[in-house]
């Protein structure tokens, strides 16, 4: 393997830096756009080649000491070795890059992202795995565990629930570790609290503020919220008295039970397959009058339910996803019949190349 000298230009979603060698992109994790930094080529193919950084020679400004003992071994965190104003920018930046590139979406109004109240100390849950006595989180790029004693992006009571579980004697398998504020909903049975838990937000300072960007973002007079990939109704619980009716649909019909549990008479909550939910309940509505919020997994909507959406179109969509990249792909198909009006990056996950975006769409009539 080779090693070369490489000028970091940018930072790539994902979190690698991004690198010319004789016009071909070379990707490097680890690093800060700006950087001159020695590297080793561990992949190379036709179009791209992978390395490694062993030396950095020129440090960027925004290069800080990670707080964590595991960064670059864990597979969690990507920018623990970044000033957080600038994680910030890189963020944006990638938002906005995603959807011209992806989408081929020009002009699109980006607001100014949305910071995480805190920097670390946010995750109100992790999950770890139990391996032959070791427990911990998969190490970088492979299903090997590394043993993990405390993981600083973890609020305080979920270390303190990592530190007890490391005391036990636990079988091999998966372990989901929560604040004990999360503590009060134990009256559920364990399915629909688990669902529950798997459909809520995991910061949150950054869940009170998308919820309130959402509230802040819906036009009056509206009869109708239609809210797809629904979970346990975080959202349609939160925007229960900004409509006459709301009607919530995921295929996980344990979430869908954890959301009628307390559902309130406005409220009618459908377990099953989001497309024929969707057109279903489109239907039978005035469209004038309809919100529609979708809220789908990484890989974005599906193709017949893009399909679904712009052919019935309601007057008001808003997207929420996890998944610029997906986003930006449906975005592009969306913009014959709706009008991009805002797009707010939201920094869910500070430390990590993760980003939540929030997209405001209009018909256009």
């Amino acid at each position: 393997m080779r090693t070369v000298d490489l000028q970091i230009e940018d930072i790539a979603f994902g979190g690698k830096g991004v690198a010319r060698e004789h016009g071909k992109a070379v990707f490097v994790p680890f690093t800060v756009d700006g950087e001159l930094v020695s590297a080793k080529i561990t992949r190379e193919k036709k179009h791209f080649a992978e390395a490694e950084a062993v030396g950095v020679r020129k440090a960027s400004p925004h290069r800080v000491d990670p707080r964590c003992p595991y960064f670059g071994q864990c597979g969690g965190c990507a920018y623990q070795h970044i000033d957080y104003a600038h994680q910030l920018e890189i963020k944006s930046r990638q938002v906005c890059d995603l959807l011209q590139r992806i989408g081929k979406l020009k002009d699109v109004p980006v607001r100014p992202i949305v910071p995480s109240p805190l920097e670390y100390a946010y995750r109100n849950r992790i999950t770890v795995h139990a391996e032959n006595g070791m427990i911990g989180y998969f190490r970088r790029d492979s299903h090997r565990l590394i043993d993990i004693e405390r993981c600083p992006i973890a609020m305080d009571e979920v270390n303190r629930e990592l530190t007890d579980l490391r005391t036990r004697n636990v079988p091999d398998g998966h372990y989901t570790l929560r604040a004990k504020v999360d503590r009060l909903l134990r009256r559920r049975s364990t399915r629909s609290e688990n669902a529950f838990h798997h459909f809520t937000q995991t910061n949150d300072g950054i869940a009170n503020a998308l919820r309130d960007l959402i509230v802040s973002l819906l036009p009056p007079n509206r009869d109708l919220l239609v809210d797809a990939y629904c979970g346990a109704g975080f959202f349609a619980k939160a925007m229960v008295d900004k409509f006459e009716r709301i009607v919530g649909i995921d295929w996980d019909r344990f979430a869908i039970s954890a959301a009628k549990e307390n559902a309130t008479a406005k409220e009618t909550y459908v377990a099953g397959d989001v497309e024929s939910g969707l057109r279903s309940t489109l239907q039978h509505y005035d469209l004038d009058k309809t919100v529609l919020l979708v809220d789908p997994p990484a890989t974005g909507l599906a193709a017949r339910v893009r399909e679904t959406i712009a052919d019935l179109a309601p007057a008001m969509l808003i997207y929420i996803s996890c998944n610029p990249s997906t986003l930006a792909r449906d975005l592009g198909d969306f913009q014959r019949r709706f009008e991009i009006r805002s797009v707010t990056p939201l920094d869910m996950f500070p430390q990590t190349a993760e980003i939540e975006v929030v997209a405001d769409l209009r018909r256009r009539d």
